[in-house]
C-alpha cells in the first residue's frame, strides 16, 4: 500500500521558516516525479512546486518563486519543501503528491498519489 508521509508543518511567524518533508513508501521512488500542492481555507488546491526523478529539474509556482525550494532524497524516499521569507498568505495545509509523469506537472489530475497534508500557520 503507498503512503506518502508529511511533516514539519507548525506555526511560524512572518519571516519565518519551515521545512516540510514527505516519507514515502513507494517501492520504486526514485521513478516518481513529485510535487507540493497547498489549500488555504476556502480555496482551491494550488500548485506550489514539483521535481522529477533524479532532483536534477525542479519548478516553482510564481507565488513561491525565490522563497521555497524543493528537493528529494531517493536514498531516503523523502521529498522536502524549504520555505523561507513565510508570509500569512502561505497559510495553507500542505500536501505531497507523486506522479508518473517523466516532465514536471502542475496539475492536479497528474498525481497519482497524496499524502494526508501537514497544517502551516503563518502569523502577522
Amino acid at each position: 500500500q503507498v503512503q506518502l508521509v508529511e511533516s514539519g508543518g507548525g506555526l511560524v511567524q512572518a519571516g519565518g521558516s519551515l521545512r516540510l518533508s514527505c516519507a514515502a513508501s513507494l517501492r520504486t521512488f526514485s521513478s516518481y516525479s513529485m510535487g507540493w500542492f497547498r489549500q488555504a481555507p476556502g480555496k482551491e488546491r494550488e500548485f506550489v512546486a514539483a521535481i522529477n526523478w533524479s532532483g536534477g529539474s525542479t519548478l516553482h509556482a510564481d507565488a513561491v518563486q525565490g522563497r521555497f525550494t524543493i528537493s528529494r532524497d531517493n536514498a531516503k524516499n523523502t521529498v522536502y519543501l524549504q520555505m523561507n521569507s513565510l508570509k500569512p498568505e502561505d497559510t495553507a495545509v500542505y500536501y505531497c503528491a507523486a506522479s508518473t509523469f517523466y516532465t514536471l506537472r502542475q496539475g492536479e489530475r497528474e498525481y497519482e498519489y497524496w499524502g494526508q497534508g501537514t497544517q502551516v500557520t503563518v502569523s502577522s
